[in-house]
Formats: C-alpha cells, structure tokens, sequence
C-alpha cells in the first residue's frame, strides 16, 4: 500500500524515527478490526541495514549509486496494495524521491517524506560521538559526512514528490503519528487509491494498421464533405451521412475551405495517434469530432 519516505542529514536519527513509525503502524494494524481492510497491510522497513549496505559505499560516486539502487530495487519489490513500506535512507536526491514516488503512483498508492530536521552542527556532534565509540554503530567518515551535507538537497512540500511532507525535529519525542496515518492510509482505513502518471501507465498495443486506417478514414470522410459542398455550391450548413454513424456530420453556416479541413483532421490524427480506440470506432469519434469543431 503506502510508500513512507525518510529523509534526513546523516546522522540524523533517521533510524531511529523509521523504526517509531514502524512500531506505530505494527500496533495500528494490530488493533484494526478484523474485516478492515487495513487490518491485512504488511510493514516493511528497508534502510542500508536491512540490506547489509556499510557506509563506506558515500566515498564512492559509482558505490553509492549501486547502494541508491539496491535500496529502490528492494522498495519495488514489496512496494503494492498490500504493504506499507518504510525507506529509510539518505534519500538525499530530490530525483531518488522523485522515482520512488512515481513506483508509488505506478501502483496506484500514496506516499508521503518524514523530514529528519536535524542542524548540521548536531548531526555533526553526534556523528563524531559514533566515529569515538567502537561499541556502538559507527558514523560515516568524516569527509563523507561533509560532502553529504553539502550535497543535501532538504525536501520541499510544494514539490509534488515531497507532499505530503512531514518535518520531526529534535523536540519532538516521536513523528506526528495520526497526520501520517492519516495521509497514507485514510482515517477510515479503507486505503486511497492513486491515479498514476501518465508516463507509468501503459499504451494498449497499437491494433494492425492503425495508422494507416486512421489517415485513409479521416481522408474519406474529408473528400465527403468537399463532394458535397462542390454539390451545392454556395449554400451554408446541411448535413453528410458518413456510411455506418449514426450520426450525420452537421456542417457551419460557412463552407469550410480544403485547408480549414486538413488542419482539423491534422489534429484529430495528433491527438489520437497513441490509440485511444479500435478501429471499428475511427468514423463515429471523428464525426464527433468535426461537429464540435463546426460548432465553434
């Protein structure tokens, strides 16, 4: 279902605030009734952990990039209508969150960025206490850190990949819960249905000729209406019966000239050359569309 997004300087506490909605989203689905829709969702947290990524990988372009792809390949794989997937990373790049919110709409499925809004200066002061300390997780090096930051870019609520966006500060005892609830999965928990992109959706496939029979029936159609304007020279409107519509194409007060006509069905040829109809439909949409025309 929900794609949850974690984005943060390193050293940020981006861990732990991924594994408070996890633990939040466990216990509210627990307590969903059993005939709630969302009482069937799945948790997954996905970090560089999870994924046995180190994070040595920042001091290399081509190692960071094969990280960065791990990590999305993973969220495709469970990302669907079904679960709820936490990514908790860097996620530093406007244009990574861009991808992972276009696999969200590719499902039909919200998502929504937790901001991690440390200071530099105490993203900093913690990183340097974890690079001191052996026992515990160790922080990123020193000049990986300083290039991360610097290459930040802080996600933006007015971008459309970034909406909803959620910002936790270090006041905060825990993410605003119930708002994130609500934005990915509905106060009612019925699930939001997404509409996807036009870019992700797929074209039917193009029927045997399609183009050709879309430029010969719009051509046929045309030559109908010179014939009978030609037929009964200076007389406004009447009405052309295209064999097998219905409909006649109704005609304007002024005869329409072979260039008038020719930019017409160039348009309609445009617009429909991706296949939006079978073929058995060409000459009913393209009378529609001529009597739309001639009524303007």
């Amino acid at each position: 279902m929900p794609l949850l997004v974690v984005s943060g300087y390193p050293s940020a506490g981006k861990t732990t605030r991924a594994r408070q909605l996890k633990d939040f989203f466990e216990s509210r689905i627990a307590s969903e009734s059993a005939d709630a829709p969302s009482s069937k969702l799945k948790v997954h947290l996905i970090n560089d952990q999870s994924l046995g990524v180190s994070r040595g990988v920042y001091h290399t372009a081509k190692a960071e990039k094969d990280a960065r792809a791990e990590e999305y390949s993973a969220v495709k794989r469970v990302l669907s209508r079904n679960d709820i997937v936490i990514a908790d990373g860097l996620n530093y790049i406007k244009g990574f969150r861009y991808q992972l919110n276009c696999e969200a709409k590719a499902v039909q499925t919200t998502s929504c960025v937790v901001h991690v809004g440390l200071t530099a200066a105490k993203c900093r002061e913690i990183n340097n206490k974890l690079l001191a300390d052996k026992e515990q997780d160790g922080g990123y090096a020193e000049e990986d850190f300083e290039n991360l930051i610097f290459r930040y870019e802080e996600p933006n609520g007015m971008a459309r990949w970034d909406s909803p966006l959620f910002t936790v500060v270090e006041e905060d005892a825990t993410p605003p819960f119930e708002q994130i609830w609500d934005a990915l999965v509905g106060s009612d928990g019925k699930g939001k249905v997404v509409r996807p992109n036009q870019a992700t959706v797929l074209k039917p496939a193009t029927e045997q000729n399609y183009l050709y029979e879309l430029d010969k029936t719009t051509s046929d159609i045309l030559a109908q209406i010179l014939t009978y304007q030609k037929d009964h020279p200076g007389e406004g409107g009447g009405e052309v019966t295209v064999q097998d519509v219905d409909k006649p194409i109704e005609l304007s007060a002024n005869p329409m000239t072979l260039p008038q006509l020719q930019r017409i069905r160039r348009q309609f040829i445009t617009l429909n050359r991706q296949h939006n109809f079978s073929k058995s439909r060409m000459k009913e949409i393209f009378v529609n569309y001529l009597n739309d025309q001639f009524l303007r």
